[in-house]
């Protein structure tokens, strides 16, 4: 069972060796990196490339660890007692089962993606410690222990928004996914892209790179961002002279697709304002 990447996802090498030592360790595959460089997607793409089912826990503020494992709804119940319910009667017809749950009890392999684990508390990664390590949990209102009937591959995503603790970086394989740079970038972009005019796309991702690398800037444009733009180049037939920019316009077509915020667009104006005072 090798990762080898798909058609439809330009995996680097390293990022090859990452998934399937994760794989093999049979450890959670932490990856990192800038949003929008494809992580979440990254996980997709290998139960695609595995033929794996995948289930997705998206992780936000509120989400606690305990929301993976399952959730007994006490309240339900005490409304249904009060209502004569037979179904009272079996504590089962009130826990909703997580995703860690249903990673667990599948009777086959499963990539189980937890995305963006930094947004949820700082606690949240070392509540989970004991369950992927152990691949169990046990549930107190029926009484029972949930095994893993087959380990799941896990791929945790996360956008560095807060630190991780050390104890749950131990227990991880870790990756950084960096920026991909111009020879990757143009692989990813014929991907999404076939056939795109090598002159345009030069022009274009000359650019790119030009706007990501502005000092100042407060949110540098991604990979998802540029291929967006691209469409929307595409899609106006623009040809590389359309692109060319000069000191009174430092703004890129269609920069909507590239630019945020209202910051980096003055910084923009701004620059075109200084090259126009040095005429």
């Amino acid at each position: 069972m090798k990762f080898q990447g798909t058609e439809s996802y330009v995996a680097t090498d390293d990022l090859k060796v990452a998934v399937n030592a994760a794989v093999t360790l049979e450890r959670p595959l932490l990856v990192k990196g800038e949003p929008g460089t494809g992580k979440t997607e990254l996980a997709r793409q290998v139960a695609e490339s595995l033929g794996l089912r995948m289930i997705e826990w998206n992780i936000k503020s509120t989400t606690k660890a305990q929301q993976g494992l399952y959730e007994y709804d006490a309240v339900s119940r005490l409304r249904d007692s009060q209502l004569g319910e037979e179904k009272v009667h079996d504590v089962k017809n009130y826990i909703r089962k997580g995703k860690l749950w249903q990673a667990f009890e599948s009777d086959e392999k499963v990539v189980l993606l937890i995305d963006e684990v930094d947004k949820a508390d700082i606690e949240f990664p070392n509540d989970l410690l004991q369950e992927l390590d152990k691949m169990e949990f046990h549930v107190y209102e029926t009484g029972e222990t949930i095994k893993a009937k087959v380990r799941p591959i896990v791929i945790i995503t996360s956008n560095n928004e807060k630190e991780l603790p050390d104890a749950f970086l131990r227990r991880c394989f870790f990756h950084y996914i960096r920026f991909p740079d111009m020879d990757t970038m143009r692989r990813i972009v014929e991907v999404h892209h076939p056939g795109i005019k090598g002159e345009l796309l030069t022009m274009a991702l000359t650019q790119f790179f030009e706007v990501r690398e502005t000092s100042g800037l407060k949110k540098k444009p991604s990979t998802s961002e540029v291929l967006d733009w691209l469409k929307l180049l595409l899609a106006e037939d623009l040809d590389p002279a359309d692109l060319k920019r000069d000191g009174a316009n430092a703004l890129p077509k269609l920069h909507g697709a590239l630019l945020k915020n209202e910051q980096d667009v003055h910084l923009f104006e701004r620059l075109a304002f200084l090259a126009r005072g040095q005429r």
